[in-house]
């Protein structure tokens, strides 16, 4: 056993920024994704599956664990963050799976249809899609976001998982599972982001009519809702310089959560013995937020 209070790192952390999209291998401290601690037992054999954001956070962590639990794994990222995605195609490779990177623009809806078209064909098919990436900028105040702006977060974190489901859906059989990422900021909005958080109650809102849609078609679909992670969102604009330092104080274990913490529930989720689980939504928040 091991305290979770002691686990991984507590703020205060040091100051530090990157420009966007960020790295994670930059961070510090590095966060952990189950690099060295995800052991696998089977429960993803022969599945294919594709994670957008797959080169760092949670996106990173569901990769990881994926491919240990037997999965083949296509990812998704922006293609200034190649040193990271890298890092997760060995990683997969290492497991003893397909790996299959894709970089590309999510704001772009023809490269939406295209991720999909080549992941089937990388992997030979597919049956877990991880709507995963995001895009997250901290402003004091609305007047401070450009309609460009908002217009980037909302491409990004709204109408991406749309194309991607719609180019998706034609392709998997009954047993699929499409899981978004959400986040407690669909239940308790930070003031400094009123674009980001509109776009984490969305995807909540679409796991749950989505999964009351595909349910007769035996497709799941269900969402994952983190707390306070450290990832490189945090450290290229999607948090103040104030906020970085004492990120994840609030919650009721005094520190952020790692996103080797969440793997296993992105496993529980796609896994066949969770076959009554749909329009779920699963929390990881350290004792805060919802659900």
């Amino acid at each position: 056993m091991q305290d979770p209070i002691s686990k991984y790192p507590k703020p205060p952390f040091k100051r530090q920024s990157q420009p966007w999209p960020g790295l994670a291998g930059k961070m510090d401290p590095k966060p952990d994704h189950g690099e060295t601690s995800y052991k696998g037992s089977g429960r993803l054999a022969g599945r294919k599956a594709l994670i957008t954001g797959g080169d760092s956070g949670m996106g990173r962590a569901a990769a990881i664990a994926y491919a240990r639990e037997g999965a083949d794994v296509a990812i998704n990222y922006y293609p200034e963050e190649e040193p990271d995605a890298q890092e997760v195609i060995k990683l997969v490779k290492d497991a003893g799976r397909n790996a299959v990177a894709l970089p590309g623009d999510l704001r772009d809806e023809a490269f939406c249809n295209k991720l999909v078209s080549d992941a089937i064909q990388g992997l030979g098919g597919l049956d877990i899609l991880v709507s995963n990436a995001g895009h997250q900028q901290a402003h004091d105040s609305i007047l401070d976001i450009t309609t460009e702006q908002f217009d980037w977060t909302m491409k990004t974190n709204i109408y991406a998982p749309f194309w991607i489901i719609k180019a998706a859906l034609p392709h998997l059989e009954p047993g699929s599972v499409i899981i978004g990422t959400t986040s407690e900021q669909a239940y308790d909005p930070s003031p400094d982001l009123y674009d980001y958080a509109q776009t984490k109650a969305a995807t909540m809102n679409y796991v749950k009519s989505l999964a009351k849609q595909l349910a007769p078609k035996g497709i799941r679909v269900c969402g994952v809702a983190p707390g306070p992670i450290w990832t490189p969102l945090q450290v290229s604009g999607g948090a103040s310089m104030e906020k970085l330092e004492k990120f994840g104080s609030m919650s009721s274990m005094g520190r952020p959560g790692q996103p080797a913490e969440l793997a296993s529930i992105y496993v529980q989720l796609a896994a066949s013995d969770a076959s009554f689980t749909t329009g779920a939504v699963y929390g990881a928040a350290g004792g805060t937020g919802q659900p």
